[in-house]
């Protein structure tokens, strides 16, 4: 494996590469493709954190629990939750901080603060011929040059790698609390998530788990106002049904985030995105084990027996999306692909992309892409 400790390392074996690298980040994301295991966390610290700016700046191989116990020094956090999947896949690595803008990682709070990307100021990356490429800044004002800032989140090293990430980080609220309402039928739940994200309440979370049939909506900020919010919300869901409220929820929202309900049980997990108005009509067609939604309903995450095509199933209930396979069996992997095949239009974008990027074919070959006969889709 491939183990450099600084950005000119790092651009020195990408640029001697002579065959296609395989780029991990903390190795939590079980997305494995053929080539040289090439692994950023050598690139670890965190090299700027200004709190009275909100602004922090860290090496891509930083691990996210050292970035979190600095900012909770300070009374802060990074806002858009990210997912720490490990328990579902079965990984056993450590989350950095350059992996989680690599997949745009995003949890319940996407919904109201935005994902991943949205928080990311500026990125130090180097590209598949071994250039070191900067853009954006470390400040918040910096709007100069094109933006490849929000292209490289969510790209999953396939146009680069990245070295240096600055980010934009918020305080933690005051007080959080989660209304939870007994509902039993999913259209219900989707309503009573619906009303609550468009009440002028600024709703965090909007999440249903039919297991145990509880909406969870949660509600942060200062106590006076929480406090103010949490009463007018319960007594507009009362035309719903009862509600609860919990004052310690964080357990609650990484459990939901990770979708910690399918750990330990076997078959395929996928992760859906449709309008949540899609969501009852969707989930019967799924011929899912288990479910749980997320994000007021617009985020599906099913437990299917293995080799379901989801998709398929989502073309035929007419309903438009995206469904990624986030854990499942090689042959499934395989017959399937990881990513939602892209129009043939993005297709070429994308494709045009990744040939000014990375013109060798070098960093993680395959990953995205979509056609059946590219190497290495089984992600």
């Amino acid at each position: 494996m491939l183990t450099p400790q600084s950005e000119a390392e790092l651009a020195e074996c990408i640029a001697a590469a002579q065959a296609p690298l395989h780029i991990i980040g903390g190795g939590t994301r079980g997305c494995a493709v053929a080539g040289d295991a090439l692994t950023t966390q050598g690139l670890s610290g965190i090299e700027l954190y200004e709190p009275g700016s909100l602004t922090l700046v860290a090496k891509a191989g930083t691990p996210l629990a050292e970035i979190e116990t600095l900012l909770a020094s300070e009374g802060q956090r990074m806002a858009f939750e990210p997912m720490d999947m490990r328990s579902l896949l079965g990984d056993s690595g450590t989350p950095t901080i350059g992996g989680a803008f690599a997949v745009n990682s995003s949890g319940p709070r996407r919904i109201q603060g935005g994902a991943a990307r949205d928080y990311l100021l500026g990125v130090r990356f180097v590209d598949g011929s071994g250039q070191v490429i900067k853009n954006g800044g470390r400040v918040m004002k910096n709007v100069t040059g094109y933006d490849l800032v929000k292209l490289m989140a969510g790209a999953h090293g396939t146009l680069g790698v990245l070295s240096e990430v600055s980010l934009k980080v918020l305080p933690i609220p005051e007080a959080s609390v989660t209304v939870s309402l007994a509902v039993a039928d999913l259209a219900v739940a989707v309503q009573a998530m619906s009303a609550a994200l468009g009440s002028p309440f600024d709703v965090t979370g909007a999440a249903y788990d039919p297991a145990v049939g509880l909406v969870h909506i949660r509600l942060e900020g200062f106590a006076p106002s929480v406090a103010y919010r949490q009463e007018k919300l319960t007594a507009d869901l009362a035309r719903i049904g009862t509600a609860e409220t919990r004052q310690s929820s964080e357990a609650l929202w990484k459990y939901i985030g990770s979708a910690a309900a399918f750990v330990g049980r076997t078959g395929d997990v996928w992760r859906i995105s449709v309008k949540p108005s899609d969501a009852p009509r969707l989930a019967p067609q799924l011929g899912a084990e288990a479910l749980q939604f997320d994000w007021g309903g617009g985020l599906i995450w099913a437990l299917t027996p293995e080799g379901a095509d989801l998709r398929t199933r989502m073309a035929q209930a007419g309903v438009a999306g995206h469904a990624t396979l986030v854990r499942g069996s090689g042959e499934t992997l395989a017959a399937l692909g990881r990513f939602q095949p892209q129009a043939r239009p993005l297709e070429e974008i994308s494709k045009g992309l990744r040939r000014r990027f990375d013109p060798r074919g070098l960093l993680n070959p395959g990953l995205m892409d979509t056609d059946p006969m590219t190497p290495g889709r089984m992600g």
